[in-house]
């Protein structure tokens, strides 16, 4: 069956792509740090700019307000990139990553359905598996871990291309050869 190994890809992929989740968790404890540290931070901001009003600048210096703020907008910065991070992860390999698996699978599945050239279904197994490499493949290399020749291949769309070419042509060969469970089994594979 030409399918299997869209089928074995997929669910393999699966696992790897839904991996992400424990990752985003730990980052969300990160998260969740930070923002305890910037409402320390901006707390003892608060605390100096009160105290500057009650005292009428008379203990406070520049030095002092110039740290807090600075303290403040740097903790404000740390929790965005962390929030940049995990939402790269979640609306990028994780999403379109697990999406492409189950499209593996389903692919699988409807080959084994398809009375159309044997030479077609190859084509269409093996856009579906090198658009998912392609596309959230290179998503989960370049946002884990940075990857900049990562990028550069998702820049040329590729992936997208492999995958929209295989939904085509699947549709066509879908439209041409598909076949119920008695019908294929008295009809060779082409």
């Amino acid at each position: 069956m030409i399918g299997k190994k869209n089928i074995v890809f997929g669910f393999l992929y699966l696992v790897v792509t839904a991996a992400l989740g424990p990752v985003m968790v730990t980052m969300y404890d990160d998260y969740y740090t930070a923002i305890d540290e910037k409402q320390q931070l901006v707390g003892r901001l608060q605390a100096l700019q009160q105290n500057q009003f009650e005292e009428d600048l008379e203990t406070l210096s520049a030095e002092q307000i110039a740290r807090a703020n600075t303290d403040g907008i740097l903790s404000l910065n740390k929790i965005l990139n962390i929030e940049n991070s995990i939402d790269s992860i979640k609306g990028g390999a994780h999403a379109h990553g697990n999406l492409e698996a189950l499209l593996n699978i389903i692919i699988g599945v409807v080959l084994g359905y398809l009375l159309v050239a044997s030479w077609l279904k190859q084509l269409i197994s093996w856009l579906f598996i090198t658009g998912a490499i392609m596309h959230s493949g290179m998503l989960y290399v370049s946002r884990i871990f940075e990857s900049t020749w990562a990028e550069s291949i998702l820049n040329t769309g590729i992936g997208p291309i492999c995958l929209l070419s295989g939904l085509l042509l699947a549709g066509i060969a879908s439209a041409i050869g598909y076949q119920t469970g008695k019908q294929k089994a008295s009809a060779p594979d082409i």
